[in-house]
């Protein structure tokens, strides 16, 4: 293992996060403990609500720990840092810059020279694909050909983690797939440690080496699922036996925590008097 891949360690340990005023306050985190090692894929998956996003965002140093801790590679984290690579659902490019300028912008914040940042953006987007539109502005690209320039412009920086929210989120099924494969060819190459929150079941465990499960709101981790399926992997295998019997661990561990939220929202809006239920066909009913 290179020098790369022995960093990246993400530890978070009994983690809370609290929210709002001393009168009322949400426990939108609780105790959470995870690990994300170097070079694992690891993804977060739970209902709406459930703290997934909050919890990303005490990794990336947006978010202050209320209790606990979080930290990367044995040092504290207290705030953004190079080190880690942030990709949003919300495509976050600068509209005034080319796609290369948007990709070169982080090395130039770190002091690289022009060739050095024209060279280093100019073989990432031949990795994504996107080197035919270096020139061309954020306005003139599709939704997924916007979400591959902000996961170059992270790559980049050279960060030791890359952290992603709902970043095909926003994106059409087929074009979802595509970004996926996408990602898992550009994780294979340069393994990086990747954080990666999605609602999306299917997304997780393709993706994936290890899946958290959390619990409704407040936030803990319900389950920890590993994923030994063999990689590289490709659309193919997620018809494989494994793939499904995968899936259907995951759905078990989720289902109940979706109705719990739902119960709680409905609760949170003073209709206690409605249940939730699963219908015969697997859908939620209210009843």
């Amino acid at each position: 293992m290179n020098e790369r891949n022995e960093q990246g360690h993400v530890e978070v340990r009994d983690l809370r996060l609290r929210f709002g005023s001393r009168r009322r306050q949400v426990l939108a985190v609780d105790g959470v403990s995870l690990d994300v090692r170097p070079g694992e894929f690891v993804s977060l998956i739970g209902p709406s609500g459930c703290g997934k996003s909050t919890l990303l965002n005490a990794v990336a140093g947006l978010v202050e720990a209320t209790e606990g801790s979080v930290s990367l590679d044995g040092v504290p984290i207290d705030g953004p840092g190079p080190e880690r690579g942030v990709v949003f659902q919300q495509y976050s490019l600068f509209p005034w810059m080319s796609v290369r300028s948007n990709v070169e912008f982080g090395l130039k914040m770190q002091g690289h020279g022009a060739s050095t940042r024209e060279a280093a953006a100019r073989t990432l987007l031949g990795l994504a694909g996107l080197l035919a539109f270096e020139n061309h502005y954020p306005e003139q690209l599709s939704g997924g050909m916007k979400q591959r320039v902000g996961i170059v412009r992270a790559l980049a920086a050279s960060p030791k983690v890359l952290l992603m929210d709902e970043p095909f989120g926003a994106l059409d099924s087929q074009t979802r797939r595509v970004m996926q494969q996408i990602l898992t060819n550009m994780w294979q190459k340069f393994r990086l440690s990747v954080l990666f929150v999605t609602h999306d079941i299917e997304e997780a465990a393709f993706l994936s080496d290890r899946v958290y499960v959390m619990t409704a709101r407040p936030g803990r981790i319900k389950a920890v699922v590993d994923v030994h399926l063999p990689r590289p992997r490709s659309s193919a295998d997620m018809m494989s036996e494994g793939f499904l019997d995968l899936l259907r661990t995951l759905r078990a561990h989720i289902q109940d925590e979706s109705l719990a939220a739902m119960q709680g929202e409905l609760a949170d809006h003073g209709l206690e008097g409605f249940g939730v239920d699963v219908g015969p066909s697997g859908v939620k009913d209210l009843v």
